[in-house]
């Protein structure tokens, strides 16, 4: 096993070259402190997580984890996939702290952080919660525009707030019910999404007054004011006319940034160099756009989450990335995100989807080590007998998924420290293994193959236990390892006074990345010489 001193590791990120950095402890492990430029795929989910994010099997990989407990292993698994580049941080991100390097909280913090520098940099604009309520209760000509998903915005939303994913603010203002003197007030949970999404249409050279929401609904709540929930209010399709303006406006943006394009023949040659570059074709559209018809090897990214959490869609820095718009608009406001973001090399397809092999439909993603034939499958009937006769049904579905709803009677677990976890339970019992996650179910039950304990998957996972109308239940009820798989956001607690204290302290953590990232083992971002056009 190659090791690789901290010293040499900083000096691999601070090149040019590719370098996948890869964090194996679980998230809620990782988000307590890591290094800034890695990403975090669990020991738990190498086989499913690895071939979509590093798929290139002679990247740059190194592995770390706390104090190299879990490194090990995770070296084996990577290397038994034939990844032939593969190091190990000696001393994990211990030893990285001890060599005077900067060590960070949260998850997806490089691009929080790089928010914080837009905001710092280019001075974006912004309201506080009152100042929204008092132009609220006074009538003011305003439109409030919510830059996350649907499922968050969902959630909970500022009352009138419109749905418009960040990617999608540029494409579909135009077509929004606003007049040139209407406010636009861009929010999301936070700070990120606003700040971004609201320069956006600033950069982009929107005419109308644009602000982002101070600290978005966690500020609001905060203030003591209500929030909507369960709503799904967006704006209807894009005009032709809105479409000529938009794509007018990106290009402008583009321009200021300095956006590369491709046409069809480089993407092919580029798909014929994949051994020696890391490749990632990335569609920024929405899901249905996606599904209706994509680029067969193509993979959804929605551009607001993309520059969000670029960790999360590309593992490997420097990696060649490609984004897809047929409507061009999103593909080339988040390049100029991610060209200033400076994780990978961007780059659009000047010709959408025209001259590539087309699919429609869900993507399906590769996934390492999945034997089925060598896998027991049973139908959630059949589990449910077998629970009533004694075999342990696990569900190794994320604790958060759990906690909303399980199969009734099974245990929580996490796979990666499954087998020591189970030490306590009787090893001739037998187990059955349910996820929301099919392939983290079937591997799981792999990991027990060869041992003298029986097991098996459950066929079509909760979903087919939920619709066969076999019980349910909520709650941490059964666990048998210890929660850590999730780094709990503030919503995603439980109690009232934990929410608003988790808040304080989210948005206080954020402010405080400008000068965090200013530290050895932090990150500069480039200052670009742009201009207001609003």
């Amino acid at each position: 096993m190659k090791l690789i001193s901290p010293n040499e590791l900083n000096d691999l990120i601070n090149s040019s070259e590719e370098i996948a950095v890869i964090d194996v402890r679980e998230e809620g492990e990782f988000g307590k402190e890591h290094i800034l430029l890695c990403a975090n795929i669990s020991l738990s989910q190498l086989e499913i997580k690895l071939p979509v994010t590093v798929p290139r099997k002679t990247s740059q990989i190194v592995i770390c984890d706390g104090n190299n407990e879990l490194s090990s292993r995770a070296f084996d698994v990577i290397t038994s996939y034939d990844y032939t580049n593969v190091s190990v941080l000696k001393g994990g991100v211990k030893a990285w702290e001890s060599a005077g390097f900067e060590v960070f909280s949260g998850i997806n913090v490089p691009s929080k952080a790089f928010g914080e520098f837009v905001e710092h940099t280019y001075k974006t604009p912004s309201i506080s919660a009152k100042e929204l309520k008092d132009m609220m209760d006074n009538k003011q000509d305003l439109i409030v525009l919510d830059s996350r998903p649907m499922d968050e915005y969902r959630v909970m939303n500022i009352p009138t707030g419109i749905d418009m994913p960040g990617a999608e603010l540029v494409y579909r203002i135009e077509d929004a019910p606003i007049t040139k003197n209407t406010t636009v007030v861009v929010n999301c949970a936070g700070r990120t999404r606003s700040i971004i999404g609201a320069q956006s249409l600033i950069n982009a050279g929107v005419d109308n007054k644009v602000v982002a929401l101070r600290n978005g609904t966690m500020g609001w709540h905060l203030a003591g004011y209500k929030l909507e929930h369960g709503l799904d209010r967006t704006v209807s399709e894009v005009t032709e006319e809105g479409h000529k303006i938009a794509l007018a406006r990106a290009n402008s943006a583009a321009e200021k940034f300095g956006v590369k394009f491709i046409n069809s023949e480089t993407l092919d040659r580029w798909r014929n160099q994949q051994g020696e570059r890391t490749l990632a074709i990335l569609d920024v559209r929405t899901k249905e756009e996606f599904e209706r018809a994509h680029i067969a090897d193509s993979r959804h990214a929605p551009g607001g989450q993309l520059v969000q959490a670029t960790d999360a869609y590309v593992a490997t820095q420097n990696a060649r990335v490609v984004l897809v718009d047929d409507r061009l608009v999103r593909a080339l406001m988040t390049a100029t995100w991610l060209v200033q973001l400076d994780w990978c090399e961007v780059y659009v397809l000047e010709s959408g989807l025209e001259c590539q092999a087309i699919h429609t439909g869900h993507q399906t993603n590769p996934c390492f080590g999945l034997q089925m034939q060598n896998i027991t499958t049973v139908s959630p009937k059949e589990a449910y007998e077998l629970q009533s006769k004694g075999a342990l049904l696990i569900d190794v579905s994320r604790s958060l998924t759990y906690r909303e709803k399980h199969a009734k009677g099974s245990a929580f677990a996490i796979r990666a420290g499954l087998k020591d976890d189970l030490s306590r339970f009787s090893k001739k019992r037998q187990i059955i293994f349910i996820s929301d996650n099919e392939n983290l179910a079937a591997l799981a039950a792999l990991d027990f193959a060869g041992t003298e304990i029986g097991v098996a998957v459950v066929e079509g996972g909760t979903s087919a236990w939920e619709k066969d109308g076999l019980p349910l239940e909520a709650g941490m009820t059964n666990v048998i390892s210890q929660p850590i798989d999730v780094y709990l956001r503030a919503y995603d607690r439980e109690d009232p006074q934990e929410i608003e204290a988790a808040m304080n302290e989210y948005l206080e953590w954020e402010l405080g990345l400008v000068s965090q990232i200013a530290q050895p083992g932090g990150v500069s971002f480039r200052e670009y010489p742009i201009q207001s056009d609003s």
